[in-house]
């Protein structure tokens, strides 16, 4: 069974965030997808009170995968009553609209009520 959790260690999260070019800092977070200790993917982001922000899901290649994956990130948000979801310049533009979440390309604004529905990424061709 996969599971998609949030991780706690810090240096991990550090280790991802370095791996990817990125900056960690007070709000750096990720949720890592693994199936039998092997990790299978994840998503890094920002947490504030107010706002998200998501910089990389990897991988982009298994869309479903990425799909429960970025749909776990932003549970993460919810959990913590956060309802404003933004991408990073960095961040897989092209995976987000090939699953529908993208609600404002100009604020960079993710839709997170998708969250709350089924998956679209089958839906595509």
């Amino acid at each position: 069974m996969i599971s998609v959790l949030p991780c706690r260690d810090s240096a991990k999260i550090k280790e991802l965030f370095t791996l990817n070019k990125l900056t960690v800092n007070e709000y750096s977070g990720c949720v890592i997808a693994e199936q039998n200790g092997e990790m299978l993917g994840y998503c890094l982001y920002d947490l504030t009170q107010t706002a998200m922000t998501v910089f990389v899901v990897e991988p982009q290649n298994d869309v479903p995968l990425a799909d429960g994956i970025l749909r776990s990130a932003l549970h993460v948000a919810a959990e913590n009553f956060v309802l404003d979801a933004f991408y990073a310049e960095c961040a897989p533009i092209e995976l987000f609209r090939l699953l529908n979440f993208i609600k404002n390309e100009d604020e960079k604004r993710l839709n997170i009520d998708m969250l709350f529905g089924g998956c679209t990424c089958g839906n595509k061709k």
